[in-house]
């Protein structure tokens, strides 16, 4: 059966990881950001932030449900496998529920991946049971092939998520690539999910997001196998839902 629009909403609320990665973030506006975390509609799953600002958010949200994520190797996907490990190690540390990093995209594309494929094992272990997104940026990966290859190669160095983009690159999430993703998700022979990021603003956008998803994983999917990375969404659900308290837009394009 399809959601209505204002089901899809409920359930992508749910799913969404509430995002601010702008580079002049301040203590006010994270503090902001927690605040809009926990909606009249539920909470949202997490919010993203910056490593800096995890242990705010970490006291801010403890008790709320909604999950504390940051970013690691980001946002270009360098080779350094150790800085990587230190950086993921740092923010658990921290208080990080949840890391998403970089894969090394350019490395990956230009037939380096042994090296791409270090700084995954190296996050995978600093991380350790946290929850652990890897960033595919599918907009600079293009192809069906290259986007297939380095998801798979993310499955197998033990990623719970595969997200498709860090939102700083001309083109971010699409359906096509997000189909991509939960194909390669679908056949992992074990539960990984699939994160979107990047230019899903519209509760439209969202339902067709989560039609997708369930269509290939063959299931109503909630926050433990698919979520939406995004700043501006929130605002648009809690609209279609009635609700005129969801606060500043931020700033970011996300």
């Amino acid at each position: 059966m399809t959601d209505t629009l204002a089901e899809a909403a409920v359930r992508a609320i749910a799913c969404l990881d509430l995002t601010s990665l702008n580079d002049d973030d301040s203590d006010a506006a994270i503090t902001a950001l927690c605040r809009r975390a926990v909606t009249p509609a539920g909470p949202v799953a997490a919010v993203c932030v910056y490593p800096r600002f995890v242990p705010l958010c970490r006291r801010l949200l403890d008790g709320s449900g909604v999950r504390v994520c940051t970013v690691v190797n980001f946002p270009h996907g360098r080779e350094d496998a150790a800085a990587v490990a230190a950086e993921t190690r740092a923010a658990v540390d921290d208080g990080a529920d949840e890391i998403d990093v970089v894969l090394p995209y350019q490395a990956w594309l230009s037939g380096r991946r042994d090296p791409a494929r270090a700084v995954l094992e190296a996050a995978r272990a600093a991380a350790g049971d946290r929850t652990l997104k890897v960033i595919l940026e599918t907009g600079r990966l293009m192809t069906a092939a290259a986007i297939t290859s380095a998801a798979a190669a993310a499955v197998v160095a033990g990623a719970d998520f595969l997200k498709t983009s860090t939102g700083k690159t001309a083109v971010s999430a699409t359906l096509e690539s997000a189909h991509l993703l939960l194909d390669v998700a679908a056949a992992a022979g074990r539960p990984v999910g699939v994160k979107v990021a990047g230019g899903v603003r519209t509760p439209a956008q969202a339902a067709a997001y989560l039609r997708l998803a369930d269509g290939v994983l063959g299931t109503a999917v909630g926050p433990d196998r698919f979520r939406f990375g995004a700043s501006g969404l929130l605002g648009a659900l809690l609209a279609t839902l009635g609700d005129g308290t969801a606060g500043p837009v931020p700033r970011s394009g996300y």
